[in-house]
């Protein structure tokens, strides 16, 4: 699980095994989200992350969201 990178307890990553859409996983604590990142972050699936934790991560991504599609071309291409 390649991570891309961490901010404020947040860990992105994808999967090794990962398929398109460009999207990547963010973790903290027992949570997890999903972000499509094509154009803009947008949210694909969460479970256990609270609404504040989600936002936050959601920020990050669509922050960071040239450094995920390089990361994902880099990985998988």
């Amino acid at each position: 699980m390649p991570t891309v990178f961490t901010k404020d307890g947040f860990r992105f990553f994808f999967y090794s095994n990962d398929h398109t859409p460009i999207h990547v996983h963010v973790r903290k604590g027992n949570g997890e989200a999903v972000f499509e990142v094509e154009g803009t972050a947008v949210l694909r699936e969460s479970v256990g992350l609270k609404t504040k934790e989600l936002s936050k991560a959601e920020d990050l991504a669509e922050e960071n969201i040239e450094l995920i599609i390089q990361k994902w071309h880099e990985h998988f291409d």
